[in-house]
């Protein structure tokens, strides 16, 4: 079909085929799925149901021991890039010693988790609190500066679960020490136990003069069975 002109051309623009279109499709759906990433921010509504982590704590502070739940929501479920990162805290236990403070820190790491971004610092910070009066050891020789300070190691445990902290681990000289100072250790506690008497009876107390856990009642009288230290002598 012919069409005359009439009026002076003021600009030219290049039509697209079909075929340049249906090219170019699959570039912009690449494009707009990036754009469609769902990061982690405080308007993000929760949803019906995450999934948890529950720690327990036992500590010589408290005869009640303290369970912490941790919620994580997962982020771009199913895409390459899914995920995980904590969404709220809650702190129960059956001591009310310390309710108004354990209230007030997991609202506010609650809200520090909803806020997205690097929340890893919270561990650090929490593991950094020290007690006046002074801290204790867990469980496996660990020493704990406050009750603070392990809700903040719970938390960085969980952290690593989920893949938000990672081991930077040991340079080879540095693992090679510590396998050297292993080996040493576990040669000199099996030289001390081949030297060692039988055993002791397991109600045994440590003997303050040898320092070995031996003390036990003869005689209405703490008497130590490996060097005969005695309360009534």
């Amino acid at each position: 079909m012919i069409k005359k002109i009439d009026k002076k051309i003021v600009d030219v623009e290049v039509g697209k085929t079909d075929e340049n279109k249906t090219a170019e499709a699959p570039k912009n759906r690449r494009a707009e799925d990036k754009n469609n990433v769902v990061q982690m921010h405080e308007r993000l509504e929760r949803p019906n149901m995450l999934l948890g982590s529950t720690y327990k704590i036992s500590t010589p502070l408290s005869v009640h021991a303290l369970y912490v739940t941790i919620n994580d929501i997962i982020l771009n479920a199913g895409s390459e890039h899914e995920l995980r990162r904590p969404f709220e805290m809650f702190i129960n236990s059956k001591n009310m010693d310390h309710f108004q403070w354990i209230v007030a820190l997991t609202r506010i790491a609650s809200a520090v988790f909803r806020k997205g971004g690097d929340i890893t610092f919270m561990a650090e910070e929490l593991r950094s609190v020290f007690d006046p009066r002074g801290g204790y050891f867990k469980k496996g020789g660990k020493f704990m500066p406050s009750l603070v300070a392990e809700i903040g190691d719970v938390l960085e445990s969980h952290l690593r679960m989920i893949g938000l902290l990672k081991d930077d681990g040991q340079d080879e000289h540095q693992q090679r020490l510590i396998d050297e100072k292993k080996a040493e250790y576990e040669k000199t506690v099996k030289e001390m136990e081949k030297s060692a008497p039988e055993e002791f009876p397991d109600n045994a107390q440590l003997c303050v003069k040898c320092q070995t856990k031996a003390m036990i009642q003869l005689d209405n009288c703490l008497t130590c069975l490996n060097c005969g230290e005695s309360k009534c002598s």
